[in-house]
């Protein structure tokens, strides 16, 4: 078993092949998911699991250089928006609009769905490199 904080199988997997710039996605429930990447279905039911919760959990496994959000969630979901700018701290965070954010997420290696509700909770993180 392992030893960190994501036991999931799939996500773990994703993290373990991607290369630098590589895409991972992290959506609410309503995301629309292209086909092509990877959908990786954790939602239960409203809210569970949290987008923040599983955000947490990806960010201790996953070195992020870029992370990608749309302009809706600032103005819309603004308490969710400060708390993930708490969370990425120095990880520049690029804004563009829930349009074009939908179609960056066709070339993701995969999409993540959690049980989220709140608006625009959806992130595209971008692999940096650890060394």
């Amino acid at each position: 078993m392992k030893k960190g904080k994501l036991l999931n199988q799939p996500i773990s997997a994703v993290i373990a092949g991607l290369g630098h710039m590589d895409e991972l996605v992290i959506g609410d429930a309503g995301l629309p998911i292209p086909n092509g990447p990877q959908r990786i279905d954790l939602a239960l039911t409203k809210g569970i699991p949290a987008f923040l919760d599983t955000l947490d959990v990806v960010l201790s496994e996953m070195a992020v250089e870029t992370a990608v959000i749309a302009e809706e969630m600032t103005t819309t979901s603004p308490d969710l928006y400060a708390a993930l700018q708490r969370r990425l701290g120095a990880i520049p965070i690029e804004i563009v609009t829930h349009l074009i954010f939908k179609e960056m997420t066709r070339s993701a290696r995969a999409v993540v769905r959690t049980g989220e509700f709140t608006p625009y909770a959806n992130i595209i993180l971008i692999s940096g490199v650890v060394f």
